[in-house]
């Protein structure tokens, strides 16, 4: 969803009414609140009630954080960036993911709010426990951290320099798909499935435009908008 002007400061308005229009934000913060009891707390119930050992508990760990990594870029290649082709569409797909790339700068809506996760918790929940019976204890968790590092990094990204050299790739394959081409840098957490399904840009010759990523990073002097 291209736009004439990307906003680096202030946020889209979402909904007339305030009280939905303020169930559309959250800080990070409250969506680590929410989860972090069941990260930990459903990992030490399969080991207590389902005898699950601890090797067992951590390949399910990081299978279920791998699973999140190629949940977030499917959901962000194909869901968020939908092509829509009706004005109901272009709403919604506006409302999910488009206002982000209008007002990339708006902290309030790099997370999910509350209701909605919960409610796409419980349903992705439902289904890992179908589909992997108990192991749905520590599957579940594990790519709920997946998700929180996800916004977490996604929060960074869009707020600091890169802290290490390495994470440096994640940071400019982001500008990039911000600034240079939205259909292509989709993964935010890791780059592993851009590589794998060729949308990864060539960080050696792709440029940002450098001048609106100075805009968009925040800095201590200037408050965002």
């Amino acid at each position: 969803m291209k736009f004439d002007k990307i906003h680096n400061k202030g946020q889209a308005r979402l909904f007339k009414n305030p009280l939905l229009e303020m169930l559309t934000k959250t800080h990070p913060l409250v969506i680590w609140g929410m989860y972090l009891p069941f990260i930990i707390g459903m990992p030490i119930y399969a080991h207590r009630h389902f005898g699950y050992s601890g090797s067992k508990v951590a390949l399910l760990f990081i299978a279920g954080a791998l699973a999140w990594t190629l949940f977030e870029y499917v959901a962000h290649r194909w869901l968020f960036h939908y092509i829509p082709n009706t004005e109901r569409t272009k709403r919604i797909v506006y409302v999910m993911h488009g206002n982000h790339h209008h007002y990339p700068r708006d902290r309030q809506r790099l997370f999910m709010p509350p209701l909605p996760s919960i409610i796409l918790a419980s349903l992705i929940f439902g289904l890992q426990y179908v589909l992997l019976g108990n192991a749905a204890f520590v599957f579940f968790p594990a790519f709920m951290l997946g998700y929180l590092m996800y916004g977490t990094m996604h929060y960074a990204i869009h707020a600091w320099n890169p802290p290490f050299a390495w994470m440096k790739p994640l940071w400019r394959n982001h500008h990039l798909h911000h600034y240079k081409d939205e259909h292509k840098g989709f993964g935010v957490s890791s780059t592993l499935w851009d590589v794998v399904f060729g949308t990864m840009f060539d960080l050696k010759k792709e440029k940002e435009d450098k001048s609106k990523v100075q805009e968009l990073m925040f800095t201590r002097k200037q408050k965002a908008g």
